[in-house]
């Protein structure tokens, strides 16, 4: 294999135009989570047409595409459905027509995370036109209901599937910087009961809403005091929901319970964050239940595939070699040094390596802010940055790393 950084990003700035397009059909085609199957089939096309080896769909409805066939199985990923519009007064053009310029474009997906599906389609076109195949098989996935549940379709293609890559690169948004982690998070449920009566004689009951006020206090004073870590910083959760029953307004509340938004940071798990919880003396005086939430939504082919809400930490050291990978190639494309970095937010590397062990590293076009807030857009130059490097970095991985990859890698999780 002979090639040059020069011939990598020259190419990806050449097929900027094609780029363009076809994230803008991607915006076009409304694909929240459990809905993208027209998306999916606007993928599979532009996978063909630029030369894949081979292109499939998963019984989970993931697209997946292949390059070359060589014995290292190196993953790159893309979650290609997407939130809701929300309000529409809040945006300034139709959120799925948008709209581009010379710099931008604009509509829902455009940073999260279609952007990631556009520049890998051509980085695999990059590969086939300068002949960049080596002893790697390069599978492209785009992976279905993140947005809903973040890591389920890798929990899938790992466990149902067997595939089991060297590492993943994840296209999530990161402005073009190294990320190499993020916090892990948990949905939890406080659920307290009493008994009701009418509300004109509250003494004769038990009130449920009661028994969770002391709850809600000592659980924001939990938050005060969560651990932190060096790189991920602290450990989080805040009371994002409340709910109960009741016969009517004139009546005593009978059930309360509460949704906990917990983000976890390295040397906390889904147990250990279940346990602060149940320790509190508020929820011990109350007998409240505390539990995970389930999600078992089927996928637009009608699979289920139940799991809990836990989903766990993960980072990967300055001096992996999948870090030093990209590191080597942002500076040899771009002659510019990198800024490694940490997601705010939560990606399918909760399953990857959060829970499987597969090391994980982020490189994205398109920024964090953007991501589920009106207006959305994304940036056409970073678009062809992220094309390029995702054209160089297997072959040189296989050429400079592949020898020193750890032979197990450690699972925060446990």
């Amino acid at each position: 294999m002979a090639y040059d950084f020069k011939q990598i990003l020259e190419l990806a700035e050449k097929y900027k135009p094609q780029m363009t397009k076809f994230l803008r059909d991607m915006i076009a085609i409304p694909s929240e989570s459990c809905g993208e199957k027209e998306v999916v089939q606007r993928i599979m096309k532009e996978m063909k047409e630029v030369g894949f080896d081979k292109v499939e769909l998963d019984p989970m409805g993931n697209v997946l595409g292949y390059i070359g066939h060589g014995k290292h199985l190196i993953a790159m990923d893309a979650h290609i459905d997407t939130v809701g519009v929300g309000n529409l007064k809040n945006w300034e053009h139709d959120p799925y027509q948008g709209y581009e310029d010379d710099e931008i474009i604009f509509g829902r997906g455009a940073s999260d995370q279609e952007g990631g599906m556009a520049s890998l389609v051509y980085a695999g076109k990059i590969i086939k036109d300068l002949k960049l195949e080596d002893d790697y098989t390069l599978l492209i996935v785009g992976s279905v209901q993140e947005e809903d549940c973040d890591g389920l379709c890798w929990q899938y293609i790992i466990k149902e599937l067997d595939i089991r890559p060297e590492f993943v690169v994840i296209t999530e948004p990161t402005s073009c910087r190294i990320y190499r982690g993020h916090r892990g998070r948990m949905e939890i449920k406080v659920t307290t009961q009493g008994i009701s009566c009418h509300g004109s004689a509250p003494e004769r009951g038990d009130n449920a809403i009661y028994k969770m006020a002391p709850i809600l206090m000592e659980l924001k004073e939990l938050n005060e005091r969560l651990i932190s870590h060096p790189f991920l910083g602290k450990g989080t959760l805040t009371v994002s929901e409340i709910f109960h029953t009741s016969p009517s307004r004139c009546a005593v509340a009978d059930s309360c319970w509460i949704s906990i938004d917990r983000r976890l940071t390295a040397g906390e798990n889904g147990e250990y964050a279940m346990n602060q919880i149940r320790e509190l003396p508020s929820v011990k005086a109350a007998k409240a239940e505390v539990t995970m939430y389930p999600y078992s939504r089927p996928s637009y082919t009608g699979l289920v595939y139940p799991t809990e809400s836990y989903f766990p930490t993960w980072f990967i050291e300055e001096d992996h070699p999948v870090c030093s990978t990209l590191l080597e190639a942002y500076e040899g494309l771009f002659e510019d040094e990198p800024v490694l970095d940490k997601w705010t937010f939560s990606t399918n590397g909760v399953s990857i390596m959060g829970k499987y062990g597969i090391p994980c590293i982020g490189f994205g076009p398109g920024h964090e802010d953007q991501a589920h807030a009106p207006n959305e857009k994304t940036w056409k130059s970073e678009l062809v940055k992220a094309a390029a490097m995702y054209a160089a970095i297997p072959s040189l991985f296989v050429k400079k790393y592949a020898g020193k990859m750890p032979k197990t890698t450690e699972n925060l999780a446990k």
